[in-house]
């Protein structure tokens, strides 16, 4: 019979792994800070797009604490737009890691550049204000943008609304996620995407320059479709180098809210879920809108000496929707088997509890 001090331990040690489960701490934290961003930036008040270029000349501008409302450092009641600009340093080794900028909340809209190229926002701006001040914002830094052991420069424009303005709150700095699966040929960044639906958008013969430019991945209501629920079409070409061509790849699509079908060069490569077609109900699976989109490809089915061409259909039923996390490109297989096998023990608290009890 257990005696009254172990029956206390094996308490003790349940009411932990609760904890831990609530808390999602796992053996290893997902998110590795590489470096601290918070502190000193450049500021200014107003808007001018070529504040995003890494050589522009900010040397008079104001300088400003990050985060920290900007009506609390001298610019009380200023409603309206102002650009943050930092300049940092990455190790060459961190540049092949998967990273992230993350920025706290923000009041109310931004965009992002990195060196240069948009990599993100939340909200939109003025004339179709909508903000995204609860929104706690973390963007992918694609390792092309990037200049490893040297000058890089991150911008930020905000627009705020009303009351307290810029990056309020949170911890700010770039960091690296120790759990994503890393693609050899990254497809995220700049995409076409339309609402609707119509087959022919499928075709890599199509016309997609008059539809609009969004980033890949983030919500399709981040990005001025807020409130939208049904279809929509999203289209990239891409290129691969020589050293993936003879390789068997699998196609990474992150996930996505809530179905999807994807064609590659105008053929289905992959699907999740079940359309609702003319007439059927949307049926609700939360199972898929949690799902990592891995399909593996045939052989041939990316030209090596010519472009791509990627188109994802995709069904929202309700909130948020569209290709909102990555990773997005093309992996060999072989890497992608070893990172499944690395997942299969990386249970949560619940299950080790579980395990525990058994005992």
């Amino acid at each position: 019979m257990e005696s009254r001090a172990a029956g206390l331990l094996r308490i003790s040690l349940l009411g932990l792994m609760l904890l831990l489960s609530a808390t999602g701490i796992r053996g290893e934290s997902r998110w590795h800070r590489l470096l601290d961003l918070s502190g000193t930036w450049r500021f200014e008040l107003g808007d001018d797009p070529r504040r995003a270029e890494p050589g522009y000349d900010d040397g008079k501008w104001e300088m400003i604490d990050v985060p920290g409302r900007w009506e609390d450092q001298g610019f009380p009641g200023y409603d309206g737009y102002a650009w943050y600009r930092r300049h940092f340093t990455i190790g060459k080794d961190d540049a092949n890691k998967v990273l992230f900028v993350r920025l706290g909340a923000i009041d109310d809209v931004d965009e992002i550049y990195l060196n240069g190229h948009l990599i993100g926002y939340y909200g939109t701006f003025p004339p179709n204000f909508n903000t995204a001040y609860g929104v706690h914002r973390s963007y992918r830094l694609l390792a092309r943008f990037l200049n490893p052991g040297g000058d890089n420069v991150i911008a930020v424009r905000v627009y705020d609304d009303q009351l307290e303005g810029g990056i309020v709150r949170g911890d700010v700095g770039v960091y690296e996620d120790r759990q994503a699966l890393r693609a050899d040929y990254s497809v995220e960044g700049e995409w076409k995407f339309t609402t609707g639906d119509d087959m022919k958008w499928k075709d890599p013969d199509f016309d997609d320059r008059g539809w609009r430019n969004v980033i890949v991945p983030s919500f399709w209501e981040a990005q001025g479709f807020k409130g939208y629920d049904g279809y929509g079409w999203y289209r990239t070409r891409f290129r691969i180098p020589e050293s993936l061509a003879s390789e068997r790849l699998i196609l990474l699509l992150g996930k996505i809210d809530d179905y999807d079908e994807v064609y590659l060069n105008g053929e289905r490569v992959g699907r999740t879920g079940s359309m609702p077609g003319p007439g059927k109900d949307w049926r609700n699976d939360q199972r898929s809108y949690a799902q990592l989109r891995a399909y593996i490809l045939p052989p041939g089915a990316v030209k090596p000496d010519q472009d791509n061409v990627l188109a994802v259909r995709v069904f929202d039923g309700y909130m948020q929707g569209g290709i909102y996390d990555g990773p997005l490109g093309l992996v060999q297989r072989s890497r992608y088997l070893q990172w499944k096998d690395s997942k299969k023990d990386d249970r949560g608290g619940f299950e080790r509890f579980f395990d525990f009890f058994r005992k």
